[in-house]
């Protein structure tokens, strides 16, 4: 109970939250971090995954490629990074590092989030004289959506728990309270880092899933009416109205 109650003493200490180097400023510097790295993992993962989705061709290749990344250990790629010309820089090292970490889940579940899309939706609405650019984004996007954002959940949790690996290469975080506890022996405060970095990805696991659910475009079709093109495939399929009477 000693390390639970000075855990505790330590949280609830004031001069321990402000200032530079205080809960909230590693806080900042955290989400931050996680921030830059999603945005680009993002970017780069999730329009090669749903391409590949749409077309239905060089999928498997990309995700076995993207997942020999989930073979390597994220603090070795760190280790190697900063001991390359990149080390001068605080922050590259670990954002290229987290970003290889991020982009595996996100270009699998895109992917597999294309490739099982209904398909009589899909060929309905191709049916009805729908470019590909408005099959991709009219159909094929809303119906990914769910599988699409669990990735991206599942990413973002793990880079906001390994993002502590910051503190490695000298950056900042949440990591920092955690390698200092380290380093002057204090063990509630090493405890006080990890139980802060496990709230944080619970609290970001609980504010995704909101906005996942928010933002679902087939939840606000379904709310709205069938107004949109893939509302009207998935009824022209669902009830075997020929498609010309549909167009």
């Amino acid at each position: 109970m000693g390390v639970v109650a000075d855990t505790w003493s330590w949280l609830t200490t004031g001069e321990n939250w402000s200032g530079t180097g205080g809960v909230w400023d590693r806080l900042g510097e955290h989400l931050f971090l996680t921030l830059v790295c999603m945005v680009i993992a993002c970017a780069v993962a999730l329009p090669i995954a749903l391409w590949l989705g749409h077309i239905g061709r060089g999928g498997a290749l990309a995700i076995n490629i993207s997942n020999v990344g989930r073979a390597v250990p994220t603090l070795a790629v760190l280790v190697l990074l900063t001991i390359s010309p990149l080390g001068r820089s605080e922050l590259w090292p670990t954002v290229i590092a987290l970003v290889l970490f991020a982009i595996p889940p996100l270009l699998t579940n895109a992917y597999v989030g294309m490739r099982e899309a209904d398909r009589d939706v899909v060929e309905a609405a191709r049916g009805m004289g729908m470019s590909g650019g408005q099959l991709l984004t009219r159909v094929e996007l809303p119906l990914a959506y769910p599988l699409i954002m669990t990735g991206v959940r599942t990413a973002t949790v793990q880079v906001v728990a390994t993002a502590t690996l910051a503190a490695i290469a000298g950056g900042g975080g949440l990591g920092r309270i955690i390698t200092e506890g380290f380093n002057t022996y204090r063990t509630p405060q090493v405890v006080a880092g990890a139980v802060l970095v496990a709230v944080l990805a619970l609290l970001v696991e609980g504010a995704l899933v909101l906005l996942s659910r928010r933002l679902d475009p087939m939840r606000r079709r379904t709310a709205g009416g069938p107004a949109s093109g893939a509302a009207d495939a998935d009824a022209a399929a669902g009830r075997g109205v020929p498609v010309s009477a549909t167009s």
